[in-house]
């Protein structure tokens, strides 16, 4: 229904039941749950800025969630459709780790890792990876694009990265484009999170 709402940032607050901004767009304030990271980052209201929304719609309240980065809100709509994860445990998540490291530790199946997250046992943490890894890549969807540099030694590691991305979205031609940028910086052994890391910061500028 929402992708992002643009506005002024009016309000922010965090405390036991969690971290809110309120962004204000043709004299109607909304109010979104975000995570304590993206609410510490806005340091003063009164600036304008964008929310990517998600709608939350349960039985008794309709809520939002607003990220400052479109990976975090895309990310955030795949780890919700996990059984047992709700909003708190995805907004948990986000906080404790960057989307490229929660990315990277779902391919790489480390379930030790995401039970740094308060809340998250060895079993949730299994169970995310399972239910995701196929979610995050799927190598059946296109072909893998070709970008020539020198750091480009592990095509595995491309495609892994490029699946990934086109899972949160982002078009084919804009993934080759940061890519281009992302080779000339990284390194023969650069993983697919190193890739992952990389391009997502191209593609938030």
């Amino acid at each position: 229904m929402y992708d992002y709402i643009k506005g002024i940032f009016t309000y922010k607050s965090s405390n036991s039941k969690g971290s809110f901004l309120t962004i204000e767009n043709n004299g109607i304030g909304y109010l979104a749950e975000v995570t304590a990271r993206d609410c510490a980052e806005i340091e003063k209201t009164g600036i304008e800025g964008k929310l990517y929304i998600v709608l939350l719609h349960r039985e008794d309240k309709m809520s939002l969630c607003g990220f400052l980065r479109k990976e975090d809100r895309d990310i955030f709509s795949i780890l919700t459709s996990v059984s047992g994860v709700g909003s708190k445990m995805a907004l948990t998540l986000l906080d404790e780790f960057q989307t490229s490291e929660l990315i990277g530790f779902v391919i790489g199946g480390n379930h030790k890792e995401l039970t740094r997250a308060k809340g998250v046992g060895p079993k949730l943490a299994q169970k995310i990876i399972l239910e995701l890894k196929d979610k995050l890549i799927n190598y059946n969807t296109t072909a893998p694009i070709e970008v020539k540099s020198a750091a480009n030694q592990n095509s595995q590691d491309m495609e892994d990265a490029q699946m990934v991305l086109m899972s949160l979205g982002y078009e084919r031609e804009e993934i080759k484009n940061a890519f281009a940028k992302v080779m000339q910086i990284l390194n023969a052994n650069a993983t697919a999170e190193d890739i992952l890391k990389e391009t997502l910061k191209i593609l938030s500028e």
